[in-house]
């Protein structure tokens, strides 16, 4: 077999934490290669400026940064809202969601800067190592793929932490917090340290986005979110850039400790793994778009979509975002959604949120039809022959069983 060159420039993915600090000094000393460090913005909270200095400092010969924070949330986010797409009906996809718009951007990045190859920090026995270079194959199938964490010969955060600590450079986790952190504008997940025991509950201070509910108010907030074609646009009243929307539901429902997630999820690898998520205001948005179908969509269209909903839930977590079925079920969503347009009363209660009212011009609700009062719409006698109808099969099978 050909011996294949070692990469000249390499694009890696950076988040300044544990594994991607490591990883640059160790892609310069393993391939010889210069290092690109390149962070998307997909609202994570760190500053640029220190993100900068922490990749120059671990040896990087530059660090892009690109905000997209409104891409993110516009494309994808509110995509999977439009789409009920919620992984196992539990996990709202905040980590799935954010890979392909970061992937997408890093290989733009590549082109850019004449690399040769790009990177991540994800491990051999996790999603996200799929959902990078799935899309990376997407974008340019001739791009080289390095994932560091199925070569080289450290096996654990542990010795990844000792090696960060004989190279000088800070990082956040301890052998006393040595939790996975991900983080962007739709959630926070919480993996590894003593979550790794299903048993175990949560500590305390695992929770950053949404408050304790038994310390959340005990008055309810109402919120009223306006819709136009299925898309969030407004929050009482008042129209919102989509992380500008997102963010203001976060801060609110996280008052209310909203959108806690606790739970044992299938990894696409094969592999159970315990999770903690916090997702408040997507959450609230999941619940309000939801309960504005109901009364936009034919009963036909929306259990059809509930069936959908479940296999693109699947195809984000998997990675395949940029898959051609994926693409088509986007389609699908996007039909569905034309009228889906009106507002959604929320209740936020502490730990939870319910819709309490909805109204929209499209409307398939009608009050004439649906009241118990006197009314002369629907003439009632017309149900005997649609029941005989509808369970004339029933009543066949059981005629000829009788006659056997």
């Amino acid at each position: 077999m050909k011996d294949i060159p070692n990469p000249k420039k390499i694009v890696l993915a950076y988040s300044g934490g544990l594994d991607t600090s490591v990883i640059v000094a160790w892609l310069r000393d393993h391939y010889g290669a210069e290092v690109v460090c390149f962070t998307a913005d997909v609202g994570q909270g760190d500053d640029p400026d220190e993100l900068r200095k922490k990749a120059l400092a671990s040896g990087a010969c530059e660090f892009v940064y690109r905000d997209l924070r409104e891409e993110f949330v516009r494309d994808f986010v509110f995509e999977a809202v439009r789409a009920n797409a919620i992984y196992e009906n539990r996990y709202y996809l905040g980590t799935a969601l954010a890979r392909p718009i970061i992937a997408k951007a890093q290989i733009e990045v590549a082109h850019e800067t004449g690399s040769d190859a790009v990177a991540h920090g994800s491990t051999g026995k996790g999603n996200d190592q799929v959902r990078f270079e799935v899309t990376y194959m997407a974008m340019d199938p001739y791009i080289r793929i390095i994932a560091p964490w199925r070569h080289w010969d450290f096996s654990s955060r542990t010795e990844l932490m000792d090696y960060a600590r004989k190279l000088g450079v800070p990082i956040e986790q301890s052998t006393e917090n040595p939790y996975s952190k991900d983080k962007n504008l739709l959630h926070l997940s919480f993996e590894g340290g003593v979550l790794e025991d299903p048993f175990v509950e949560p500590p305390a201070e695992t929770y950053e986005m949404a408050r304790d509910p038994s310390k959340a108010p005990t008055e309810p907030d109402y919120v009223e979110i306006g819709f136009v074609d299925g898309t969030p646009t407004s929050v009482d009243g008042t129209d919102m850039r989509p992380h500008e929307l997102l963010n203001h539901l976060n801060v609110r429902a996280g008052k209310y400790g909203i959108g806690r997630v606790d739970m044992v999820e299938n990894r696409l690898v094969g592999i159970k793994s315990r999770g903690i998520y916090e997702t408040p205001g997507g959450a609230v948005l999941h619940a309000a778009h939801r309960d504005l179908e109901g009364i936009c969509l034919d009963r036909e269209t929306m259990h059809f979509k509930d069936v959908i909903s479940l296999k693109y839930a699947e195809m984000i977590y998997y990675g395949l975002w940029y898959q051609t079925l994926r693409q088509a079920l986007g389609g699908f969503v996007q039909a569905t959604q034309q009228g889906v347009t009106g507002t959604v009363r929320m209740k936020l209660l502490p730990g939870s949120c319910m819709p309490v009212g909805r109204k929209a011009e499209s409307s398939l609700y009608d009050p004439k039809m649906a009241t118990f009062e006197k009314e002369d719409v629907y003439d009632q006698l017309d149900a005997e022959g649609f029941i005989r109808l509808f369970g004339l099969q029933v009543k066949a099978k059981r005629l000829i069983a009788g006659l056997e």
